[in-house]
């Protein structure tokens, strides 16, 4: 006969995890001697081998029982039931590896692939990281509001990078993020927003920088809240005010009578 601690030994686990396999039901609770100590024999060694084998195999102690009491094709299911859960909690933890390897990447935080493909297309333009951070968080609360939509926004702003008046005007912007509000190429920045507006109003897309963005207002409020966090962003929304734009990220055409004397 055995005492706890030897049975422990033999099967290779600690002596508290017979105790705990005695409390689950896993192991029937032995006779004790005239000391009032357990003491187990050979088959019990056999039993704690057997949970402790399929325990370190990954099995959950809830459906060891079930295992140990079955026949052996019960038994050969129950573990290939096990196996396709384990696999697919391998598949999971393996994607949720992969996206925090992304997070040290920073943009992977809160963003899909298209959008940060599309910030790496700026950096490729020479656009300031600066600037690049200011758009980015834009773009984390667009992609939270309209996640199936998003992958389209982004081609069709790729599309809007193929004019080179707007890739004139994120050189510029990137440029300028930091020039007090009177240096003359804030004035300039908004010449062309304007001339970018107009020619997007006549071509019917009105929503230059904010297709498909939800329009209720308070989120829309917060998106031109960001753009207006730098002195250069509200200077250039002021100076399209003063010549009857209003908003930015769903901007407000002017009466039909302006855009006849605006410049292509």
């Amino acid at each position: 006969m055995l005492t706890i601690s030897q049975l422990a030994a033999y099967a290779g686990v600690t002596v508290r995890a017979v105790r705990h396999y005695h409390k689950i039901g896993l192991l029937a609770e032995p006779k004790r001697d005239r000391s009032g100590y357990r003491t187990y024999d050979a088959a019990v060694v056999v039993r704690l081998i057997r949970i402790h084998t399929l325990a370190d195999a990954g099995v959950p102690l809830a459906r060891v029982q079930e295992l140990l009491d079955a026949g052996p094709e019960e038994f050969a299911d129950g573990v290939q039931e096990i196996d396709k859960n384990l696999r697919a909690e391998i598949r999971r933890l393996q994607g949720t590896r992969k996206r925090l390897a992304r997070l040290a990447a920073g943009e992977h935080l809160a963003l899909p692939q298209s959008v940060v493909d599309y910030l790496d297309r700026l950096r490729g333009l020479g656009v300031e990281e600066q600037y690049i951070e200011l758009e980015r968080d834009g773009w984390i609360m667009i992609a939270a509001q309209i996640p199936h939509q998003i992958d389209a926004v982004i081609a069709s702003k790729h599309e809007q990078l193929d004019d080179p008046d707007m890739t004139t005007l994120y050189g510029l912007i990137s440029a300028a993020i930091d020039c007090p509000a009177d240096d003359p190429r804030v004035v300039e920045i908004a010449d062309l927003v304007e001339r970018i507006l107009v020619r997007a109003i006549r071509a019917g897309a009105v929503d230059v920088d904010g297709d498909d963005v939800p329009s209720d207002d308070p989120f829309v409020a917060l998106l031109d809240a960001l753009v207006e966090s730098t002195p250069l962003g509200r200077r250039i929304v002021a100076i399209l005010e003063e010549r009857g734009w209003k908003g930015w990220t769903r901007i407000e055409r002017v009466p039909a009578d302006r855009l006849n004397t605006q410049p292509d």
